[in-house]
């Protein structure tokens, strides 16, 4: 498996499934490892922040560095492993970890008023002014029961999103 031109055997398979808690059927996991040899241009077995930037939705996407920084040089089973957050069979604990993961923007485990703010700018762009966000947010907080001085850690984070019927869902096309 790790050199990208090389077939997938059932082990691989049977591997990189395991290692995504099933959440992909084996023929997904193919559909997915000739997306991964098409998008590893240079066959180098990984997955590098430019050829991510060449999926068109990938790069429109406004939180699109962020993830280039929990994403850059995904081997295949790793590359699958963060897809599987995206899984209509994934549990919404694994997307609130990933949706954690992209908000705690220096990667200390903690999600300040500030890096939400960061994170809002990216989304809203020159839609909101910066008060409407400082608004939005101190009142998104105050009804989860937060302060703006609060740093959120991912249980807070289960808390506040946990009860949500969130939908990230992402459709493995297999022919």
């Amino acid at each position: 498996m790790g050199n990208a031109s090389s077939m997938l055997t059932q082990y691989d398979i049977e591997e990189v499934q395991e290692h995504c808690s099933y959440l992909f059927s084996q023929q997904e996991i193919v559909a997915l490892y000739e997306r991964f040899c098409q998008l590893d241009r240079n066959a180098k077995g990984f997955i590098s922040a430019d050829e991510f930037l060449s999926i068109p939705e990938f790069s429109l996407n406004p939180l699109s560095q962020r993830l280039l920084k929990m994403i850059d040089g995904l081997n295949f089973k790793d590359f699958v492993a963060f897809l599987s957050a995206f899984s209509p069979k994934a549990f919404l604990q694994q997307k609130i970890e990933l949706i954690f993961r992209v908000y705690d923007i220096d990667g200390n485990g903690r999600v300040t008023f500030n890096d939400l703010l960061e994170v809002l700018r990216d989304l809203t762009g020159s839609f909101m002014s910066e008060e409407q966000r400082e608004q939005v947010l101190s009142h998104l907080l105050e009804e989860s029961g937060y302060t703006r001085d609060a740093s959120l850690v991912l249980d807070d984070f289960i808390k506040i999103l946990g009860k949500s019927d969130m939908k990230m869902e992402v459709e493995v096309p297999v022919d």
